[in-house]
């Protein structure tokens, strides 16, 4: 078994079909890694997800250079991994309210399909898009992607 590259459109195709990666992000100039729930939205080729306020989003407001990973780990010999370079955009108004509807219809329909249930926490996103404690909606806006493989 070797370790062999992937194209985008397979590396793309990785990020859409999974809605959980780690985010890496310098906080007081160390790395951090947090794994967050998030939607690949293809319209934007960019990952879509939220936050509440706190020491993450205050990190990419002073730095935006992120970097963002999924896997798919079946066993030592057989994985997928894309890794991404990017940078964090906070979305506000309209369209932080279409993306957070964009990202908990996406994350819905990927959760029904994989996982044949939908979490309280996906039906709960349709009461936050107009209330008052909506939280912090966020873009990556992917600069590289890379994707590796061991068939």
């Amino acid at each position: 078994m070797t370790m062999q590259a992937m194209t985008t459109n397979e590396s793309i195709k990785l990020l859409s079909e999974n809605y959980i990666g780690r985010l890496g992000y310098l906080s007081k100039a160390r790395p951090e890694i947090i794994p967050i729930t998030y939607y690949f939205d293809p319209e934007h080729k960019a990952i879509l997800t939220y936050s509440g306020p706190g020491n993450k989003i205050d990190a990419m407001r002073k730095n935006p250079l992120v970097s963002f990973q999924v896997d798919e780990i079946t066993d030592l010999e057989k994985w997928k991994s894309v890794l991404l370079f990017g940078s964090f955009e906070e979305l506000e108004g309209i369209d932080a309210k279409y993306m957070l509807h964009q990202f908990s219809e996406g994350v819905k329909k990927l959760l029904e399909n994989k996982e044949k249930t939908t979490p309280d926490f996906i039906r709960e996103f349709s009461s936050k898009i107009n209330s008052p404690d909506t939280p912090i909606i966020y873009r990556i806006n992917i600069d590289e992607i890379i994707g590796r493989q061991r068939a």
